[in-house]
C-alpha cells in the first residue's frame, strides 16, 4: 500500500517529465560483490570478495551514496565466483580485456541473482585493496598489463576502508561546498599516516586542503587477520583525522558477522 501510494504521487507530479520507469522484482538475501584482476589471458588470483557499504548513515540508513566504505577478502577461486565471473573469462580473453571487473549480486538459498558489473577499478575499492596486495602496486599493474602476472600474493585476513566526506556529499551543491567545505585544512594529531588515502586533497603550503567539490576527502583502511581487527585499526587510525564538518560511518565491515554465516551456510564462499 506504501509503494502503490508513492506512485500515485509521483505519477501526478512527474508524469510528464518521466514517460517510462521501470519496475523490477525485488529479492532478498545478501548483497555480496566478486571482483578480480583480468591479465589479457586470464583471471588473476586470488579473488577479491567484497561488501559495499551504500547508505550515507550507520544501519544502513539514509540516502544512497556511491560509497561509503568497503569490507574484504581475498579468495580462491569460490562458487560464487565460478558462477558468475568465470563465465566471462573467454569474452574477455577474446576483447583482449586488461583491468579489474566486478559483479556485485544478491544471493540467497535459492540462487544467485546479478546486480551490476564494473569494468573498472572500484572506488575506493582499488584503494583498499592496495592495502592488501603485497607487491608495489606499479609492478602489479606492470605484470597485469603485460599479461605475465597470474597469481600474486596478499596479505591474510581482512581489509576495511572507511570513506570520510565533507559536506555536500552524497549531494552536487558546489554553492554549499564552497561555502562550507573548500580548502578545509586536514590535520592529524600524530605524525602517522599509515592507512591514509587521498582522495580530493591538495597539498598548499605544507598543509593538506580539501579540494574539488565533491566532499570526498579520504580513504582510511585497516587490515588485520579477523574482521573485528581489521575495523579496529581503520577506526583507530581514523581516530587521529579532524576535518571541520567532517563525516564518515562507524559500521564498516559489520555485515561481515551476520552475512558470512548465510553465505557460508549457503556454500557460496566455499572454495573450488
Amino acid at each position: 500500500m506504501d509503494v502503490i501510494q508513492v506512485l500515485e504521487a509521483y505519477k501526478k507530479a512527474w508524469s510528464k517529465k518521466i514517460k517510462h520507469f521501470q519496475l523490477q522484482k525485488r529479492m532478498t538475501g545478501v548483497e555480496v560483490a566478486v571482483g578480480a584482476f583480468f591479465n589479457g589471458h586470464s583471471f588473476m588470483t586470488p579473488i577479491n570478495v567484497n561488501f559495499e557499504h551504500k547508505k550515507l548513515f550507520p544501519g544502513n540508513i539514509g540516502p544512497s551514496t556511491g560509497e561509503m566504505g568497503t569490507s574484504m577478502y581475498w579468495s580462491g577461486e569460490n562458487k560464487i565466483f565460478n558462477a558468475t565471473l568465470k563465465k566471462m573469462e573467454q569474452t574477455l580473453r577474446e576483447e583482449g580485456y586488461v583491468g579489474y571487473i566486478d559483479i556485485n549480486c544478491i544471493v540467497n538459498a535459492n540462487g544467485i541473482y546479478p546486480l551490476e558489473f564494473t569494468a573498472r577499478f572500484g572506488y575506493p575499492t582499488i584503494t583498499i585493496q592496495s592495502e592488501g596486495i603485497n607487491m608495489p602496486m606499479s609492478e602489479f599493474f606492470l605484470g597485469m598489463a603485460e599479461g605475465k602476472l597470474r597469481s600474486f600474493k596478499t596479505k591474510s585476513g581482512f581489509q576495511v576502508g572507511v570513506r570520510v566526506v565533507v559536506s555536500p556529499y552524497p549531494f552536487n551543491d558546489k554553492e554549499t561546498f564552497e561555502s562550507t567545505s573548500k580548502e578545509s585544512v586536514i590535520l592529524f594529531k600524530k605524525p602517522n599516516l599509515e592507512g591514509i588515502h587521498i582522495a580530493d586533497v591538495k597539498l598548499d603550503n605544507g598543509e593538506w586542503l580539501v579540494a574539488g567539490d565533491t566532499g570526498v576527502v579520504l580513504v582510511i583502511c585497516g587490515a588485520g587477520p579477523t574482521m573485528k581487527e581489521a575495523q579496529a585499526q581503520a577506526y583507530r587510525r581514523l581516530s587521529n583525522v579532524m576535518i571541520p564538518g567532517m563525516y564518515y560511518r562507524t559500521d564498516i565491515g559489520n555485515r561481515w558477522y551476520e552475512d558470512s554465516d548465510r553465505l557460508h551456510s549457503w556454500g557460496y564462499l566455499r572454495e573450488m
